[in-house]
């Protein structure tokens, strides 16, 4: 049996106690943790093309194929290991996204070392603070805008796949660098 859904009004609805949980206990908070930030990063461009509840659901999937993402394990996983991977149902077995994800991580094993650490990278195109977003209703919130633009061209020039302007939008509001809580949602912050 489902668990119960509470009757508060969220950003993407209470499609099941899954999703309300996820919207009410993780998306927007912001994330300094690099190994939080590289899983949600893996799981965002997992999503491109299906449901966000689909990929909460193989969530422990991903943790157990991607080394609860521990992004130096990531990295050095060999062709096997991956190979092995697309044959696991417990994750979305898509040709490019599991070898993308130790593209990803040896991409992003390197911009730790060249700023100390992924989130100093990217809390740093806003400094340090999350950017309130402003929107009256779900509807009303656009794809991309030119913050995501902007961070998915230097992911993709520095070699990361899977981080295009749309995909990169929904990890900002996932980890909190954008405030995206609608008005009328619970979690919403009084804008002035």
């Amino acid at each position: 049996m489902a668990d119960p859904i509470d009757d508060k009004p969220r950003c993407f609805g209470s499609h099941s106690a899954l999703y309300a949980r996820y919207h009410d206990e993780e998306w927007g908070v912001p994330v300094h943790d690099d190994r939080l930030l590289f899983e949600m990063l893996i799981l965002e461009g997992a999503h491109a093309g299906l449901s966000w509840e689909t990929v909460l659901k193989k969530r422990d999937g991903y943790r157990a194929v991607y080394h609860d993402f521990d992004v130096e394990r990531v990295a050095a996983m060999g062709d096997d290991e991956l190979a092995e991977a697309l044959q696991n149902p417990t994750i979305i077995r898509h040709r490019q996204k599991v070898p993308g994800a130790r593209q990803n991580a040896r991409v992003f094993l390197r911009m730790q070392a060249e700023f100390g650490s992924f989130s100093n990278w990217l809390w740093s195109h806003v400094e340090g603070q999350p950017r309130l977003g402003h929107w009256e209703t779900r509807e009303a919130m656009p794809a991309v805008t030119p913050l995501a633009t902007q961070i998915s061209k230097d992911l993709k020039k520095r070699g990361m796949t899977f981080v295009g302007p749309t995909i990169i939008y929904a990890y900002l509001q996932a980890v909190g660098v954008v405030n995206d809580h609608f008005q009328g949602c619970w979690k919403a912050e009084p804008r002035d």
